[in-house]
């Protein structure tokens, strides 16, 4: 496999696209200047082991609370239909209801289906 040379130019892009950590394997070389300006930027530089899997990472979006709820953390008080329309409520507010209600309440109740 070919290898991947990184300069200080290379991590100022990077900068500017958003990049907050490199990976770097034995195909990566960093100049040291690049290494000097990663760190200036606050970009973590990760050593990845060859073969080693790559780690999950959630978005902030993800609710891992709410997505995989333990033993007693539902609440019990808010029914099916209220728990229904509280979601229909929160994506036409975000849609400014530009959505089809029927098809918004089909998958709804799908998406409810399969957590149970």
């Amino acid at each position: 496999m070919a290898k991947v040379f990184y300069t200080e130019r290379d991590i100022d892009e990077m900068k500017a696209r958003g990049v907050t950590s490199i990976d770097v394997t034995d195909n990566v070389v960093m100049t040291d200047l690049a290494v000097e300006r990663a760190l200036k930027h606050g970009i973590k530089i990760n050593r990845v082991e060859p073969g080693a899997p790559p780690k999950a990472i959630y978005s902030q979006s993800v609710n891992l609370v709410a997505a995989y709820p333990r033993d007693g953390q539902r609440r019990e008080s808010t029914s099916d239909a209220e728990l229904k329309q509280r979601i229909k409520s929160a994506v036409l507010a975000r849609l400014n209801g530009q959505v089809d209600s029927v098809l918004l309440d089909t998958v709804i109740t799908k998406v409810l289906a399969g957590m149970k």
